[in-house]
């Protein structure tokens, strides 16, 4: 018997329960799912930042510490984790993902807002431009980013890629390095957001950054809220540089009453909406990664620790 701890919080137990128990049935594995466990006896984490595990040290027996979230900023510089750490990447939350990048996407492509909010009595023709004439750069070329970034390039978008380690995506321009970062934000018409957040890429859209986007440029941000300075951000907006934000990941959540962006007319705010682990389809990934550690075979996904995802 495989005994693996739920460690996440108490109202996310009704939700995977099920789907964690049917994928390990479906995987023919013989699991003991808890919530409590004394610690030595556990043989694997499922696991959510959030959660109270914190201490890592009394699970002397775990193999394999196996993340709910795709974001491991939280848990990847914890000192008491020895044991592997796997990030969850998600066939349905990278389908929500790429659905809500392509929606807000093609909102500012088309000019949406200029009909569905300007509705005075101006006829005001504007035809917009064709998805080919349209730059659109994915900053983050990871499970997420790769699948946003193809499926912009199948609408027709001319999509530039740009990540840490040179990749390889057909129909996208893919970038990598400092010069090829300057080169993805100058072509940006559209910039979307999707690198992991580590010291290298906090406050990555600073005043400098954002100043080498073409002017009237929009900015969608799904990937994490300290990618991007809030006051530059701000000041962007206001000058005109920026034409629209779409944020849906902030500082610090939920994002106060009283923040700028709320108000701000050039600002949309989403509640972190933008896509989220699904029970079903990260049970999946969860139960092959506990049938790989049973196996003997290497585990998927695995977190690396210098890199910080």
């Amino acid at each position: 018997m495989i005994n693996a701890l739920f460690a996440a919080r108490a109202d996310r137990w009704d939700k995977y329960e099920a789907p964690l128990k049917a994928a390990f049935a479906e995987a023919g594995l013989a699991v003991d799912l808890r919530m409590d466990f004394q610690p030595e006896a556990v043989d694997y984490i499922i696991y959510a930042p959030n959660g109270s595990v914190q201490d890592f040290t009394p699970y002397t027996r775990c193999k394999a510490v196996l993340n709910l979230w795709a974001g491991v900023e939280n848990v990847v510089g914890n000192p008491t984790l020895t044991q592997p750490l796997a990030r969850m990447v998600d066939p349905g939350m990278t389908r929500g993902m790429v659905e809500w990048v392509a929606g807000h996407t093609l909102r500012h492509h088309l000019g949406m807002d200029a009909q569905i909010l300007g509705q005075n009595g101006d006829w005001r023709p504007h035809v917009p431009p064709l998805a080919a004439d349209r730059r659109v750069s994915v900053l983050g070329l990871g499970a997420l980013g790769s699948a946003c970034a193809e499926a912009l390039a199948g609408l027709g978008f001319a999509v530039t890629g740009w990540s840490r380690r040179p990749k390889a995506i057909p129909g996208v321009t893919c970038l990598s390095g400092a010069d090829g970062l300057r080169d993805a934000l100058s072509r940006a018409d559209i910039l979307i957001l999707l690198v992991p957040l580590t010291t290298a890429t906090e406050n990555l859209m600073d005043a400098q950054n954002l100043a080498l986007m073409p002017a009237g440029a929009c900015l969608i941000n799904p990937g994490r809220g300290q990618l991007i300075d809030d006051e530059a951000l701000l000041a962007a907006l206001d000058t005109g540089r920026i034409a629209h934000a779409t944020l849906d990941v902030f500082r610090v959540e939920p994002l106060p009453a009283g923040h700028p962006f709320w108000a701000h007319p050039r600002v949309t705010v989403t509640p972190h909406i933008a896509s989220e682990t699904r029970p079903r389809t990260s049970a999946q990934v969860i139960a092959e990664n506990i049938r790989r550690g049973a196996a003997g075979e290497p585990f998927v996904h695995l977190v690396d620790r210098d890199a910080g995802y």
